[in-house]
């Protein structure tokens, strides 16, 4: 059996800078934006059959200890980790539920609490997961030990990319062009780490990292949490929710072909060594089981870790043709109307698709197992047309792509929910008004009556280290001091 599925439900916390909360843990942030995600989608804890719950820097079973604020209703639970493509994993497994009718109603949790600095390996006693990529990248490029591994690898895409299409200078004048893009869209989104614009010379002036990257080109490490409600559209018209309804058309995840490693040589490529080709993949089977073309795309959340991975994914998704991610990116295509640079205006024959209007992953920040979630809530939110001053006008399809190396790529398309699912209006209420603000223009916390609202009828762990029972905290906080 397959059903349609629909985003029902989102909510999401403000991305903040490793250690700028430390009185919060995962659990607080979480609870946040599952108390959300539940408020709009009008349903409690107990509606909530099956979850999926995304993270890395946590340990085994943290996903539950999430949940259980809310209720302990004996639900599967599964806890994913797929490197940055964590919550967008999280995000396909809980629909996969819904539509293979497991559950009616699927939430897909995802959150992250990382250290400050660039990513590492959490057991350098035992066999790295990309040892095979760094390998390779050393053979194609002088190996800077003195950089970020990840920088490297997506820089060392862009510029092979730019050399292989004979960019030139160009090539580097995109990627700043790209950073600039997102630290300008990210001033409309209240949710973002960084909320400053950047100029194309703010960004070429910041501190360098590798090859053509600044440190404005690099997305950051973040803490947060972000929250999917999906149903089916069986529950959909019996609550009267289809106005607030996105359909999920089609969805692919794909790893890695063997473009990415050849031991022959042959092919080698950071390009491919990059991921390239599992986006080609998916996005490919993503058109063709949904009857479009990128052209039908009006608005994308791209997982930009760095501009030069955006530069490479503009061609693997076909926004533009083979080999021409360079000028269709200093086209301005890409940009939000709003923002487009006065120069740039004019697109040609380039498909405008606006990329990011939520900052992306460069200024919005990148909590690793959040950002997959993160990215859904954007597009529900303009796909809604809730986004006010950063709404992409008359948005029908979206389409978001999140990558993790070593690798996954999950590409998925949205659209708004047909005539005959919206029109089950008796008795909607809309989201905006239930929860007495729009989430999509204001970053606001949640009460303890909002937690209430939504929690199951019974079994909740909330509270368990909140000074709610301050005995067991004591004891509890002594335990884990090994004060005991």
């Amino acid at each position: 059996m397959s059903r349609k599925t629909f985003v029902i439900g989102v909510g999401m916390t403000h991305f903040d800078k490793p250690g700028r909360r430390n009185d919060i843990d995962y659990t607080d942030y979480s609870l946040e934006a599952m108390t959300k995600a539940l408020l709009d989608a009008s349903t409690t804890y107990d509606a909530v059959q099956f979850a999926s719950v995304g993270y890395i820097g946590a340990d085994s079973t943290a996903g539950q200890r999430a949940l259980y604020q809310l209720g302990m209703t004996q639900i599967p639970v599964l806890n994913v980790n797929n490197n940055c493509a964590t919550g967008s994993t999280a995000l396909y497994v809980a629909r996969n539920a819904v539509q293979a009718g497991q559950a009616e109603v699927a939430l897909a949790l995802g959150f992250e609490k990382m250290k400050p600095g660039s990513l590492g390996s959490n057991f350098p006693d035992r066999t790295p997961p990309l040892d095979w990529a760094i390998s390779q990248m050393m053979e194609l490029r002088e190996y800077d030990v003195a950089a970020p591994m990840t920088a490297q690898i997506f820089a060392n895409a862009a510029v092979e990319y730019g050399e292989t299409h004979k960019n030139g200078s160009a090539t580097e004048e995109a990627m700043h062009l790209i950073a600039s893009k997102s630290h300008t869209h990210s001033t409309l989104n209240p949710y973002a780490q960084f909320n400053q614009p950047a100029s194309v010379e703010q960004v070429k002036k910041a501190r360098k990292v590798f090859g053509p990257m600044t440190l404005l080109h690099c997305s950051p490490t973040s803490d947060g949490a972000a929250c999917a409600i999906i149903a089916s559209e069986e529950y959909v018209l019996k609550h009267n929710l289809g106005p607030q309804a996105i359909e999920i058309t089609a969805q692919v995840m794909a790893t890695d072909s063997t473009l990415a490693f050849d031991p022959t040589g042959a092919k080698k490529s950071c390009v491919e060594l990059a991921g390239a080709d599992m986006t080609r993949f998916a996005a490919k089977k993503v058109y063709a089981q949904s009857g479009i073309t990128a052209k039908d795309i009006d608005v994308c959340e791209l997982h930009d870790c760095f501009s030069g991975n955006e530069l490479i994914t503009y061609d693997a998704l076909g926004f533009c043709e083979p080999g021409q991610a360079v000028p269709y990116t200093l086209s301005g295509a890409t940009f939000h109307p709003k923002f487009r640079p006065k120069n740039q205006q004019q697109t040609g024959s380039f498909h405008n698709v606006t990329v990011n209007t939520s900052g992306g992953l460069i200024s919005k920040g990148h909590p690793l197992g959040a950002t997959g979630i993160a990215q859904c809530a954007e597009l529900v939110w303009q796909l809604r047309g809730w986004c006010d001053a950063r709404q992409v006008p008359s948005a029908k399809r979206a389409l978001q792509h999140n990558v993790g190396l070593g690798g996954a790529v999950v590409v998925t398309l949205y659209e708004r929910a047909s005539e005959a699912v919206k029109k089950a209006e008796k008795g909607w209420v809309d989201p905006r008004v239930r929860m007495g603000y729009n989430p999509a223009v204001a970053c606001r916390g949640v009460s303890d009556a909002d937690v209430k609202r939504v929690m199951a009828a019974k079994g909740s762990l909330l509270g368990l280290r909140s000074g709610l029972y301050p005995d067991v905290k004591e004891k509890l906080d002594a335990i884990l001091s090994a004060k005991l």
